[in-house]
């Protein structure tokens, strides 16, 4: 069982703005049209886990459904899935625990954690093995951050950098234990 990071933040440590607002990442369109090893990573997981709030906001993207693995939606306020998406997303409610065992119990082992709270309360019960953290050169001041309070300290080993088009930073981070 593996349960992976993989996201962009500002250089003031934040995932979104105040708003919920992501137009800060395209701060350098030419990233965009380039591998930062997105498509390689999602090879390597059997399924999305993400919070409410996420999935909130890339079920508002238009065009098609972006993910190609299942994604599980951990909410314990959502009541159902929208139409278009109930193929493609599931819903999962309870502990931490409870919503892990559940996805373990379908098959699912290798996961893609994603969200801000969703990966803040991973890492407060240390279930994170390994982030990818793309760094974005930009001061937002304020927003959705990317790291919470923890009861103890987490030590994680940088086994690999990438710059990208001297502009972006990307740290390949695991957990050592």
């Amino acid at each position: 069982m593996k349960n992976s990071v993989f996201i962009a933040t500002s250089l003031d440590g934040f995932i979104a703005g105040k708003n919920h607002e992501l137009d800060w990442l395209s701060t350098f369109p030419e990233i965009d049209h380039i591998d930062t090893g997105f498509n390689e990573f999602t090879a390597g997981i059997d399924a999305l886990l993400m919070g409410r709030n996420t999935f909130e906001v890339v079920a508002a993207f238009e065009g098609e459904w972006f993910y190609k693995k299942p994604v599980f939606v951990w909410s314990n306020s959502l009541a159902e899935i929208p139409e278009k998406l109930k193929d493609k997303t599931f819903l999962v409610k309870g502990s931490i625990l409870e919503v892990l065992a559940e996805i373990h119990g379908k098959g699912f082992h290798k996961l893609y954690i994603d969200g801000g709270k969703t990966i803040q309360s991973f890492l407060k019960e240390d279930l994170i093995d390994e982030m990818i953290i793309t760094t974005i050169p930009v001061l937002l001041g304020s927003g959705i951050p990317m790291f919470a309070e923890l009861p103890k300290q987490l030590v994680f080993e940088c086994i690999k950098s990438t710059r990208f088009l001297d502009k972006v930073v990307q740290n390949h981070f695991i957990r050592a234990r």
